[in-house]
Formats: structure tokens, C-alpha cells, sequence
């Protein structure tokens, strides 16, 4: 195995599948770390390294969620920038009701793609006809 993190989520996966690997006379050899199961001192530090692995996840998993809370209390919701204000939306939505234009053409007027303003139709509840 490359990396002991590329086997297992978390430390009690990465036990239960080198021990199933060795039930079936299968030794586990981590490259990377240079850890070798066939001996006490190879098990000792697959565990070791295991746990530390673990949790460093969790902490990365720690920082992203209190990133993520941070960017909320800031505003922020994650979501892609809006291709059209709401005016244009409005004025978008009004010409597909209308019919004046085609959908290519509306898309070229606001520089958005079709499925830009398709999407938009769907959202905003009108019929899709």
C-alpha cells in the first residue's frame, strides 16, 4: 500500500482490514510509512501512525467546518455568483413569457448560456412550455 490513509477512514477500518488481511496469511507492507505487519514492532507503529492519521482528519475536518461557519457569520453561503441581477432575471424571465425573442437570442442579449435561463424558469416556478 502507498499510504496507511489510503487504506481506511479511521483507525478502527484500517485494524479490522489488515487483520482480515492477515487471517488470510496476507502480510501488510505501507510504503510510504515503512511499516511491515509481519513482526510486534511493524504492528506496534501501524497502529501509532494509524491513530495519527486519524486524527489528523479530524482536525482538518475541525478547521473546514469552522472555516465554513466563519464565511456564513461573514455572509457568505457558498453558492456560485448569480450570472444575472435581479432586474435582468426579471427582464429575462419576462421575454421567455413573451415569446419576441427566441432562447438563443435572450441568451446572447444577457451573455448567459440557455440552460443558465432554463434553470432560471425552473426556479422562478413558470411553465416550461
Amino acid at each position: 500500500m502507498w499510504r496507511l490513509d489510503r487504506l481506511g477512514r479511521n483507525l478502527q477500518e484500517l485494524i479490522r482490514l489488515v487483520g482480515d488481511l492477515e487471517a488470510r496469511g496476507i502480510k501488510f507492507r505501507s510504503l510510504k510509512e515503512s511499516v511491515d505487519t509481519s513482526g510486534p514492532a511493524g504492528k506496534l507503529v501501524f497502529h501509532l501512525i494509524g491513530a495519527l492519521a486519524e486524527f489528523e482528519r479530524e482536525l482538518v475536518r475541525e478547521r473546514t467546518l469552522a472555516g465554513l461557519e466563519a464565511a456564513r457569520a461573514r455572509g457568505r453561503n457558498g453558492d456560485r455568483p448569480q450570472a444575472l441581477d435581479p432586474k435582468q432575471r426579471k427582464a429575462a424571465l419576462a421575454m421567455m413569457k413573451n415569446r419576441d425573442m427566441s432562447i438563443a437570442e435572450i441568451s446572447r442579449h444577457f451573455g448567459v448560456s440557455r440552460s443558465t435561463l432554463y434553470n432560471m424558469q425552473s426556479k422562478s416556478g413558470q411553465r416550461v412550455e
